[in-house]
């Protein structure tokens, strides 16, 4: 089963067009599939969701979600609950995408297969599980902005 993905732009910071979260949603069966490719463990709540909802949030409440959920102080780039939601910072992406000279579009796509390989049991807690899950990250972003994602989002 292939969860339904739903992206809100709960911000007004960043500037986001709509066509990119229909974009993003219409990519998102695939990056499901890609991502479960690489589930790492049974017990990985993905492959059980029926819905994912994503929301693209401002940093006062990244960081107010980064506290509550995780007593971590400060806005971060994406937080991801069991239960299928995803929240992405988009200032954050802004500004990572502006550091490494990304499109900005590119890093939420980051972000959000970020998010997903998360709910396939990828965790990032320590270096050697952090590289795992930034190859396979790179990789996923890659097929997706090559196959076809790039142009969409630039159109």
């Amino acid at each position: 089963m292939t969860p339904e993905v739903i992206i809100g732009n709960h911000q007004e910071i960043v500037p986001v067009p709509e066509r990119w979260l229909t974009a993003f949603e219409e990519a998102a069966p695939e990056a499901v599939r890609l991502v479960l490719e690489h589930r790492n463990g049974n017990d990985a709540p993905l492959p059980h969701l029926g819905m994912l909802e994503v929301a693209l949030v401002d940093d006062t409440t990244s960081d107010r979600v980064h506290r509550e959920f995780m007593d971590i102080t400060g806005p971060t780039d994406v937080i991801t609950f069991h239960h299928g939601e995803i929240v992405i910072g988009a200032e954050v992406a802004r500004r990572q995408a502006e550091e490494y000279d990304e499109p900005l579009a590119r890093e939420i796509l980051r972000y959000l297969v970020h998010g997903m390989l998360h709910l396939a049991g990828h965790e990032d807690s320590s270096p050697e599980s952090a590289a795992t899950m930034e190859r396979l990250q790179e990789e996923i972003v890659g097929q997706l902005w090559h196959n076809g994602l790039r142009d969409r989002l630039s159109a």
